[in-house]
């Protein structure tokens, strides 16, 4: 194996840009950790990892064909394994496929232009630690955010569980909203209970993350955005909506989110093709405005707490007015 060190100096930065641009790619920080083997003070072969992607992997033309790929990835996972991640992912172009196969990666979703592979087979272990919550179906699917939940997400899981005989609400795992993952499973939860046919799970990396589609999260019309969308929702269609008989998806209008409506009209062209329909239920109105966790927070934000009635449930309500809901959007008013 040839010897990885990590890149830390002005110079490696710049041969690490130089290889990267060279190969096609963009040198694209943040990254947890950046390493490259050199050769006769050259950089030969150069590799990310930012959380569980891999990216920026590129070997020199001259040093193509051997193991260089493969020593700069066994680092990579190797660390990321000491830093406590069990599984990794690579985006990378078709043609690229087999090259990654051969060091183990797995195939989870492919388009004409892009395809996602991961290592250490999490997606099989996401599913099986869910197999007792599988019911033959007709099922459905909601995936959603609910930061916080409001009115218009239980508009859209109530009316989406009186069409299917169970209705997976997936909500969304990745922690870069203002409440916490825990905290929004508990609103969720709070504001379901009373829905016996609702089963409530997580999407772990393998449904709107941070993995599958990091565009969502950084709302800057990503020009990869789209590609990333769809190998989303590729993924979702092979794999959790055949183990869970996913037929149907459910979502709400959307009227203020560019990203979001390009991720409506994306399930409408590409699930259909796999077997699962797509609902749109009109989004909820409050005050002549449409009902949005967006809205919510910047009510939050104001500290004006009277509006807050009108677009969230009771469960809701309760909780963002308690200390420990406090805590989260008005860290001064606490105790108030």
């Amino acid at each position: 194996m040839a010897m990885v060190t990590s890149l830390l100096s002005t110079d490696d930065l710049r041969q690490a840009c130089d290889l990267i641009d060279a190969s096609g790619l963009s040198f694209e920080p943040p990254f947890d950790d950046l390493v490259g083997i050199f050769q006769a003070g050259r950089l030969q072969a150069v590799g990310a990892r930012d959380g569980r992607v891999l990216k920026m992997l590129a070997v020199a033309p001259e040093a193509q064909g051997g193991s260089l790929l493969d020593d700069i990835v066994t680092v990579l996972v190797g660390r990321g394994y000491q830093e406590g991640l069990d599984s990794f992912f690579i985006f990378t172009s078709p043609s690229q496929v087999a090259s990654f196969q051969a060091l183990n990666f797995h195939l989870l979703a492919a388009s004409s232009k892009s395809a996602l592979l991961e290592y250490g087979d999490g997606l099989g272990r996401y599913l099986n630690r869910h197999r007792q919550l599988v019911t033959p179906g007709p099922n459905g699917a909601i995936v959603a955010n609910c930061n916080p939940f409001t009115r218009g997400h239980r508009y859209l899981v109530e009316e989406a569980a009186a069409q299917v005989e169970r209705l997976y609400l997936f909500v969304v795992r990745e922690e870069r909203s203002l409440f916490s993952f825990d905290y929004r499973h508990r609103m969720v939860r709070e504001g379901t209970a009373d829905l016996p046919n609702v089963t409530l799970l997580d999407t772990s990396s393998y449904a709107v993350s941070s993995v599958t589609f990091p565009t969502y999260f950084l709302k800057t019309g990503d020009p990869g955005g789209a590609l990333q969308m769809e190998l989303d929702l590729l993924l979702f269609a092979k794999h959790i909506a055949p183990f869970f008989h996913i037929t149907r998806r459910f979502v709400g209008s959307e009227p203020l989110s560019a990203t979001t409506a390009s991720y409506n009209a994306a399930m409408h062209r590409i699930l259909p093709e796999h077997g699962i329909e797509v609902t749109e239920l009109e989004r909820m109105d409050a005050g002549n405005a449409p009902i949005s966790a967006t809205r919510v927070r910047a009510l939050l934000a104001e500290g004006d707490s009277r509006q807050l009635a009108s677009l969230v449930p009771e469960t809701t309500l309760s909780f963002l007015l308690s200390r420990e809901g406090r805590r989260v959007w008005d860290p001064k008013g606490e105790a108030a």
